[in-house]
């Protein structure tokens, strides 16, 4: 269970640096770069959101399937 807490905290701390990145490039005039670190942000927890779910369906499928 703490790896998934983890990850959590990984999710929110991102969240938390890409806001305030955002929020000084947008103070800045620089709001075409705003937007450029906020969907990079949005893409890196994308990609941790599906590795935990490929992990969910692999824990499933060998809860199921009686597979190690």
């Amino acid at each position: 269970m703490p790896y998934h807490l983890d990850s959590v905290f990984q999710i929110a701390g991102i969240g938390i640096i890409v806001a305030m990145i955002h929020t000084v490039l947008k103070q800045m005039g620089k709001e075409d770069f705003a937007h450029w670190v906020t969907l990079f942000g949005f893409v890196v927890v994308l990609f941790m959101v599906a590795m935990l779910v490929q992990d969910l369906f692999q824990t499933i499928k060998n809860v199921f399937l009686f597979r190690m």
